[in-house]
């Protein structure tokens, strides 16, 4: 069946274009499309992946996020957007959103971002995640880190911002995809976040890597 993707997007012609990208692979299938959150609410079902735009008649992609993903904690969410301020990136990712990603991304990336997401990654563009960077870069690092993260755990934080899956930090650490996933486990509650996106801004935010 492959990796099910919803679409939420207004603009009929790039909504119809990311429809025909999509489904012109194996391994991804379109469980739907619709130009608003309300009209995708009434006709929701969970998928793997769903590609959310920011600027929507209604309910924007920011508000709709942590409805999603109330309907289904488990809901991946890409935010898919002509958008590169910083003030939408981090209220996208502070909102819950796994991935982060402009509408003028070439197909291949757009697909690598559903695929790395899908896998259990943060999909950020190298321009957003360069803003995440430097929206960091000048604060002054605090003397203690409230989070106390095990040597292990800092190692894997360390991983999961170079966007790293579980299965690749396994093998790199030579351990289990099991262990993998309990310490990150541990670290989102240390944290208090609640996905790697979330993760990867607070470790920076904090100097924490």
């Amino acid at each position: 069946m492959g990796i099910s993707i919803g679409i939420v997007e207004d603009h009929s012609e790039f909504r119809q274009s990311l429809v025909y990208l999509i489904s012109s692979f194996s391994d991804y299938t379109i469980a739907w499309a619709h130009p608003s959150v309300e009209d995708a609410l009434e006709d929701y079902a969970a998928t793997d992946v769903i590609m959310l735009d920011i600027s929507l008649p209604g309910l924007s992609g920011l508000e709709a996020i942590q409805i999603f993903k109330t309907r289904n904690p488990e809901q991946k969410i890409i935010m898919l957007t002509i958008l590169e301020d910083d003030y939408h990136i981090f209220e996208a990712i502070k909102n819950g959103a796994d991935g982060y990603i402009l509408k003028k991304s070439s197909p291949h990336k757009i697909l690598d971002a559903i695929q790395q997401v899908y896998e259990g990654g943060a999909a950020l563009t190298p321009m957003v995640a360069k803003q995440v960077m430097a929206f960091f870069k000048p604060i002054p690092a605090k003397p203690e880190s409230p989070s106390n993260l095990t040597l292990r755990e800092k190692e894997i934080l360390v991983l999961i911002a170079q966007g790293m899956t579980n299965d690749s930090m396994a093998d790199k650490l030579f351990i289990s995809a099991q262990t993998v996933r309990n310490h990150i486990k541990n670290i989102y509650e240390k944290l208090q976040v609640h996905s790697r996106a979330q993760v990867v801004v607070k470790a920076f935010k904090e100097k924490l890597i």
